[in-house]
């Protein structure tokens, strides 16, 4: 599917549009008058009339910091795609600038409701499109997560020692997963992450007053993490972070050994996490200790034979999700309601745990990806295909357009006339 057309902006989002530049010409104005405003384009004025229509969000943020919006245009990357590693580079910067735990969440807060209104900029007025707004993402939560982890490691090892490997005599850095959505670099507009914390080999630190276990020392240090990036505060979120995915969910340890790990999917690991470590991907900590815990784990998700059982556990799923929509009256979610994402994601995961041990061309993340490998490799037909990635991005469009609305993580269809005509705006429908 191409990117859907732009709609005229409909007579009853108008006044919002109206209403949302005379305030922030306003605000611009005190702060340091008209000059700059005087210098934009019609075509910048007609874009920012688009999103300030389709996005309380998008409004909220630059009257807030008026100047941040006058700072992005004059920039110039509003209208171009970032370099590989630009975003992140932009977050490390400003994370040097932290020097205590506040700090340091501010930072984060305020560098993701900046780039959150480029990416919906660029998003509503169709200067991106699904794969490069997903990877923008993506992109600023594995920064966000990684600059966090490695400005919190180094005072951390300052508080308590560094904790070394029993067996190696090295120092023991943290791997950590992103699950879902994040590991197959497919964020949405307003999405929690999932995680999962590990280190390499037990041991204890050294260099301080009195030893710590390492494990001890990496519960601890993944706490701080969370507490950088998930509480709301004045200046908002980062991200929401879940942690249910781990080995016993809530009840386990929040952060676990290589070996443990391995022991626990190889004795007690179940269909449905098979399932969710398809997308596992190291989002931040040390990479090259990452890639060999996704190899210890990958005889877990891929079969070495014809796995017809993942059948059964997927159809066993997709009942209760089904049963969990019923309940909740959720038919108009787009995400689980019946044709929704999650039916497009089951039939491509199928596929993957039931020939992934055997044909390592389905044993990649992105789903558009394994969609392409289905199809070129003969698992379904071209037409077949064509429909499942056709809706599967329209889908993701609007649930894009259902979360620039308000920055809320929901998948639901909204009720009222006016957020209903901003969906279809968005999405090129008059």
């Amino acid at each position: 599917m191409s990117l859907p057309s732009l709609a005229a902006i409909p007579s009853l989002l108008l006044p919002l549009a109206s209403r949302a530049e005379q305030s922030w010409r306003s605000a611009v104005a005190e702060l340091e008058g008209e000059q700059r405003l005087d210098q934009w384009s019609a075509e910048c004025w007609a874009a920012f009339n688009r999103v300030s229509a389709a996005s309380d969000f998008f409004i909220e943020q630059v009257l807030r910091d008026p100047l941040m919006l006058l700072d992005w245009v004059a920039s110039g990357q509003l209208d171009r795609r970032f370099e590989p590693g630009e975003l992140c580079g932009q977050i490390a910067e400003a994370v040097e600038q932290a020097h205590t735990d506040d700090e340091l969440g501010r930072v984060l807060r305020r560098q993701r409701t900046r780039h959150q209104v480029r990416i919906i900029w660029r998003d509503l007025n169709r200067q991106a499109d699904l794969i490069e707004t997903c990877r923008d993402l993506s992109d600023m939560a594995d920064a966000s997560i990684d600059q966090a982890y490695r400005w919190l490691y180094q005072r951390h090892c300052q508080q308590f020692g560094t904790p070394m490997g029993h067996r190696s005599g090295e120092p023991q850095p943290m791997v950590i997963l992103g699950m879902g959505k994040l590991g197959a670099v497919e964020l949405n507009l307003s999405s929690d992450i999932d995680l999962i914390f590990a280190y390499p080999e037990g041991g204890e630190t050294v260099g301080a007053k009195r030893p710590l276990d390492n494990q001890e020392f990496f519960i601890r240090l993944g706490q701080r993490l969370i507490k950088a990036l998930d509480p709301m505060t004045v200046d908002g979120f980062v991200f929401r972070v879940d942690m249910r995915l781990r080995p016993y969910g809530s009840s386990g340890a929040l952060v676990l050994s290589f070996n443990a790990l391995e022991q626990y999917y190889q004795d007690q690991g179940r269909d449905w996490e098979r399932y969710a470590m398809i997308k596992a991907r190291v989002v931040a900590g040390d990479q090259v200790m990452g890639a060999q815990l996704l190899d210890l784990l990958r005889p877990f998700v891929y079969r070495r034979y014809l796995d017809f059982s993942a059948i059964e556990a997927l159809r066993t799923m997709k009942q209760l999700i089904q049963q969990e929509v019923r309940r909740k009256g959720m038919a108009d979610n787009i995400k689980l309601g019946s044709g929704g994402i999650r039916e497009v994601e089951f039939i491509a995961q199928a596929f993957q745990l039931i020939h992934g041990g055997r044909d390592l061309s389905l044993q990649q993340r992105p789903l558009l990806k394994v969609l392409s490998t289905l199809e070129g490799q003969g698992y379904l037909p071209p037409a077949v295909v064509s429909e499942l990635r056709e809706g599967y991005e329209f889908l993701r469009y609007t649930e894009h357009a259902i979360q620039a609305i308000a920055d809320r993580q929901t998948q639901m269809l909204p009720d009222s006339a006016q957020d209903q005509a901003r969906i279809a705006f968005m999405l090129g429908f008059a």
